[in-house]
């Protein structure tokens, strides 16, 4: 793959397929049948998918709610990793459903960094 074609960013089918995967994999979360510690016990939010370009591979960005440990949660959902990729084959009509991996989304945490920093004296000092 070339420089030039990284940087255009996801194609609308890799969007349209993450989306896709975003909306069942919550559903899965929603209705989880079996009890984990980690899952079980905390609200879990499901911020974005990201696809590769070929649909093998689908990276499942978390937030846990609350005071919840994000890597206990990370280690929940890679362990139950194959049993979500079967029940995302039977809601997700895809000719291969891709390999699934968990991070902890942390764009919440950068985002709150920058605006403490805008919000600090020097930064305003400099600004205005």
């Amino acid at each position: 793959m070339s420089k030039h074609s990284e940087l255009k960013g996801p194609t609308q089918r890799q969007l349209r397929v993450g989306e896709m995967i975003r909306h069942a994999f919550t559903d899965i979360l929603m209705r989880l049948e079996f009890m984990e510690d980690g899952l079980d016990s905390h609200s879990v939010t499901i911020t974005e998918v990201r696809v590769s370009p070929d649909l093998r591979n689908a990276t499942i960005y978390t937030l846990p709610f609350g005071a919840a440990d994000a890597g206990k949660l990370r280690e929940a959902l890679s362990r139950h990793q194959k049993y979500f990729r079967g029940e995302l084959a039977k809601r997700v009509n895809l000719k291969y459903m891709p390999n699934l991996s968990f991070q902890i989304d942390d764009s919440f945490d950068k985002a709150k960094r920058i605006d403490e920093l805008l919000q600090s004296p020097a930064v305003k000092r400099d600004i205005g």
